[in-house]
């Protein structure tokens, strides 16, 4: 059939049609060729044929391929016209006499519809002449053959009138044919392909006398009945027999597969033929009335058909999957159940493109995918079993076949020498004695010793099993046809889809995929075959993949919705509507309706009351069946794994939930809290957790590629997570919200709380500060994520610093002599006077100490959580932090000192700050960089008293702090003096004890003020120089 092959690519497809036919300059030169075609004058023509001249070599060359291979389509039509008087004893030899026929007609037939062929071959045979001088050898021979066969069925039915003997093979099917044809319930009564439907038998070898019809193709039984009487149709006329099988197979298709999606419609192509015989009008009636039983019984038939099927195939892959060792005596029931299914589903595939319109419910069939799964479950059997198999035949072969031919060898009359020879070694040269033996001039015909052929057709049969498993594979069961039906395959698959019962058959659809090496030959190689069903099983797997990942992905939505409703912000209507009861008040004139509490989805008063939750755990475990079934498959040489498809999909629908959950807005700067978030993060990941139930993947795999990745400012696809969505959040909402007043740190709740004021904000930020939220944020982000945080935090505490040094440049002059004069007063309060923009650096430092506080947080929030997941681990870095070395080297203790925050443990030194202000550049040399970090501290000392004035700096008992902030600056003016003097190797207890002492000057350069006490509540925190605090307060309080 490589013909067919050539023929199809080279004029079927458009693309590859030779471009001498579509190019619009040759337009009428083609035309003059194809309307004189095959006499074309060239030398009495040559204006209209001037066009060709310039391209006869290039013509010769281009389309050599596709005249020869029409020279290759006349030798085989020659060579096959002598194949016609052959013996019908012998099974192999009938089976290919009339294979050959038939393909001879398919060609014939082909050749017909391609509809440049006489172009084709007149041009190339211009191109010769003008350029050898005469025409090519073969083209008198070939243009004849052309015009012989525009109607090739009616010119064949004229050859083969002598080969009556035709008939004889055709009419050998009247016991098969009938037998295969049998309607589903003649199938069920007989119970069909049943191994335990008769228990006391289960073990005993399959055996029929006629072996290798018992699973040759239906498809190929009507194309060999219904060409053949065609061709030799007067035995219509004679032959009841042939009459009736020919009626039956005409009722049973309305057309026939010519090659690939190539489709022959019999009725009218037969009543086209007969209607011009005189004679044959009851054959007419005859075609028409096996029409009409076709279009309204044929689709009924073929669906009862598999339907029975779908049953009976199912039953024997449970029992051999259960008792393999049963391949071995009903390897027939096998080979026969691949056959018959395969021969409904090509007969479906073919008509349902042909089908007519008024019965077109009975070609679309939404279960053929359960009836192809058990296809390929039986497939898999014999793959996997085959050793048991080729076990169990070797020994029937030499303990019950050889001793039985022997008999039969024995009990024969006449035995030539020749026989006995090839009798000898029975096993190896079975095929070869019966082809011997099937000879008319054989001394031993097979003919007189039916039995002895019955026999060898069963040899036969034996030594396949044993040799040629995967071959009796292709020849039963292969579906490679469906690789030139893509749309109907693509439909079948999204049927399959969306019949959630169907769905665990749907890895039936990427394993057809590894039937399409089948449909190639060596010599016709399909590389644009292979791309696209490479790129269509991919298409099959990665919808699985998708639907799967959805139902997922509804379930984790219903379990979230549920959830949800145990949060603590739900209690409040039910302790409500409880205290409402219990005092008996009316909560309206007709009642609202009390609140369904959680869990009440779970009770069940009926079990056959089923919700939307059990539904999508039906679906999803029904379509994880499909995808957990084989763990890889071979296609063209590439491999793939259903598994890893869904692994992909669950990753990025998770990190796309992960993201989605947060509800975050950037126009209104919404976001949901940590604890809510983290709730909901659970319960999805609970859900991806029973996933393991049904499929064998590592779901662990998945959540660290996913959580990891959402600890990081971006994912691999460069989306924001959810560490640089909160961290944006907190700094550009919550902490800005707090440097415009509206927010204040409470340390007695170690939250941030909204104050009283006109605008009021849209979230309450005590709601996503307080130890609960930091601790579900530090759950969230990890230590990575808090990392980051930190980082952005402290960048920040850097642009802040940066502009206090500005602001220190500005006052250099006046905060040198400052510091040298902080022991006289008069002059200090001149100096003062001489300052601008102090209020400008208390508020830069309250931010700092405000960030620094909810930094504090974050850290201690992110130690509760290290300390419960990793508490060993966790305490051997605190111990060490704890029992540093006073003489250990600087950068030794800052490696300790990062360890340590990245546990979340407080540092005397802040790693994290210190990185953010060594990064500044100023272009200064260390020793002025140094004097004016000195002069910052200075500067803020002297800026403190200010503070006395101001009426919002009253301490607050209740929240152990101010509402101005102001008691953060302790925090600021400590780590911001340690991270300063760090780098430049300074002493910070010194430099605290300078700031102290300026400030003291300035505080009683000031009249004595209530507020003088909470502005020291606000820096009695210092941790260097606590006495001279102490000092400070007395004076203060005198």
């Amino acid at each position: 059939m490589v013909w067919h092959g050539l023929l199809v690519r080279a004029c079927g497809d458009p693309k590859a049609k030779p471009s001498y036919l579509i190019d619009k300059n040759l337009e009428s030169a083609v035309k003059f060729i194809v309307r004189k075609f095959p006499a074309v004058e060239t030398r009495n023509n040559n204006q209209q044929l001037a066009q060709l001249q310039k391209e006869k070599s290039e013509i010769l060359k281009n389309l050599a391929l596709y005249y020869f291979t029409f020279v290759d389509v006349m030798e085989f039509k020659v060579r096959n016209y002598k194949c016609v008087n052959r013996s019908t004893v012998n099974f192999d030899l009938t089976k290919n006499y009339l294979d050959l026929i038939i393909t001879y007609t398919t060609l014939m037939i082909l050749l017909s519809r391609i509809e440049e062929r006489k172009a084709i071959i007149g041009l190339y045979n211009y191109a010769h002449e003008m350029t050898h001088g005469a025409s090519d050898r073969e083209y008198p021979r070939l243009g004849q053959m052309i015009v012989d066969y525009e109607n090739p069925l009616k010119k064949m039915m004229e050859e083969f009138v002598p080969h009556s003997k035709v008939c004889n093979a055709l009419i050998s099917l009247q016991m098969v044919y009938p037998r295969r044809n049998l309607s589903a319930d003649q199938w069920r009564n007989a119970q069909l392909l049943s191994l335990i439907s008769a228990p006391s038998t289960m073990l005993n070898p399959a055996q029929s006398d006629t072996m290798p019809c018992e699973y040759l193709s239906l498809d190929a039984m009507e194309k060999w009945i219904i060409f053949g009487f065609i061709l030799c149709h007067g035995i219509l006329n004679s032959d009841a027999t042939a009459l009736n099988l020919w009626k039956l197979a005409l009722q049973s298709s309305s057309c026939l597969a010519l090659f690939r999606d190539e489709v022959f419609h019999i009725h009218k192509a037969a009543e086209d033929l007969f209607v011009n015989i005189r004679g044959y009008n009851k054959r007419i009636n005859d075609i028409r009335e096996c029409k009409e039983a076709a279009v309204s019984h044929a689709g009924s038939m073929h669906r009862e058909r598999r339907k029975f099927l779908r049953s009976a195939l199912k039953e024997l892959a449970t029992v051999l999957s259960d008792q393999p060792g049963l391949l071995g005596p009903k390897a027939l029931f096998v080979f026969m159940a691949l056959s018959f299914a395969r021969d409904e589903i090509i007969w479906l595939l073919r008509h349902a493109d042909n089908m007519p319109k008024k019965s077109a419910d009975d070609f679309i069939d939404k279960h053929i995918a359960e009836l192809i799964f058990y296809m390929e479950e039986l497939r898999a059997h014999v793959r996997k079993y085959g050793p048991v198999m080729q076990r169990y035949y070797v020994q029937y072969l030499s303990g019950f076949d050889a001793v039985v031919l022997n008999e039969l060898v024995q009990n024969l009359s006449v035995c030539p020498e020749d026989e006995s020879i090839i009798m000898s070694s029975f096993v190896n040269t079975m095929t070869s004695l019966s082809a011997y033996t099937s000879v008319s001039k054989a001394s031993l015909g097979l003919a007189d010793h039916r039995e002895l052929g019955k026999m060898m057709n069963t040899i036969i049969f034996h030594t396949k099993m044993v040799d040629s498993l995967v071959e009796m594979l292709v020849e039963t069961s292969d579906l490679s046809i469906f690789c030139f039906y893509s749309r109907a395959f693509e439909k079948m698959f999204q049927q399959c889809l969306e019949l959630p019962s169907q769905s665990r058959y749907s890895i039936a659809f990427p394993l057809l995929c590894t039937h399409f090496m089948s449909c190639t030959h060596e010599l016709c190689p399909e590389e644009v075959i292979l791309k696209f069903y490479l790129s269509l099983c991919n298409m099959f797997l990665d919808e699985m993949a998708k639907q799967a990942r959805n139902l997922i992905t509804d379930i984790c939505t219903e379990q979230c919705t549920l959830s949800d409703q145990l949060l603590p912000k739900h209690c409040a209507k039910t302790i409500s509507q409880a205290v409402n009861k219990k005092s008996k008040k009316q909560t309206g004139k007709k009642g609202e309706p009390e609140r369904e509490k959680p869990g009440v989805e779970s009770m069940r008063k009926n079990r056959l009351v089923v919700t939307n939750l059990d539904k999508l755990h039906t679906a999803l475990s029904e379509l994880c069946f499909s995808i957990n079934y084989v763990p890889n498959m071979v296609v063209w040489e590439h491999t793939f794994t259903p598994r890893e498809y869904l692994t992909s999909h669950l990753e990025i629908r998770f990190t796309k939930s992960i993201v989605g959950m947060t509800m975050y807005n950037q126009a209104t700067q919404e976001i949901a809290k940590p604890s809510e978030l983290l709730t909901s993060v659970r319960a999805y990941m609970t859900v991806l957790q029973s996933i393991e139930n049904y499929v064998q993947i590592d779901i662990t795999r998945v959540f660290n590629n996913v959580l990891l990745q959402q600890t990081q400012h971006l994912d691999s696809h460069g989306e924001p997570t959810i560490t640089s969505l909160y961290t944006n959040w907190y700094l550009e909402t919550l902490l800005r919200q707090v440097s415009n007043g509206h927010i204040a740190y409470f340390p007695a709740m170690k939250a941030f709380v909204n104050l009283p004021t006109e605008n009021e904000l849209t979230f309450n930020a005590e709601e996503y500060s307080d130890i609960s939220e930091m601790r579900a944020l530090s759950e969230l982000l990890g230590p990575y994520g808090m990392k980051f945080l930190s980082e952005s935090l402290m960048w920040h505490i850097s642009s802040q610093v940066a502009e206090l040094k500005k602001l220190v440049v500005e006052n250099v002059e006046v905060l040198t002599q400052m510091r040298t004069s902080f022991d006289k007063p008069d002059q200090m309060a001149a100096l003062f006077k001489r300052l601008s923009s102090v209020d400008s650096v208390l508020k830069r430092m309250t931010i700092i100490g405000v960030i620094l506080s909810f930094r504090s947080l974050a850290q201690e929030a992110l130690r509760d959580v290290l300390s419960y997941h990793i508490p060993f681990l966790v305490s051997s870095i605190e111990d060490f932090k704890d029992h540093i070395p006073r003489e250990t080297d600087m950068k030794v203790a800052m490696n300790v000192y990062e360890l340590s925050s990245a546990a979340g443990l407080p540092c005397e030194i802040d790693p994290a700050l210190v990185v953010a202000l060594s990064s500044q550049k100023s272009g200064k040399n260390p020793e002025e960089e140094y004097k004016i970090a000195c002069l910052l501290m200075v500067f803020v000392a002297v800026s403190l008293p200010t503070l006395a004035s101001n009426v919002m700096s009253q301490y607050s008992p209740a929240i152990e702090g101010h509402c101005n902030n102001i008691h953060c600056l302790a925090k600021a003016i400590n780590q911001i003096a340690a991270a300063l003097f760090t780098i430049h190797k300074g002493s910070i207890e010194d430099r605290l004890k300078e700031f102290l002492a300026v400030c003291i000057t300035l505080f009683l350069l000031r009249e004595a003020c209530f507020l003088y006490v909470s502005v020291y509540k606000s820096i009695h925190k210092l941790n260097f120089a606590a006495p001279l605090c102490r000092h400070l307060c007395v004076m203060l309080e005198c």
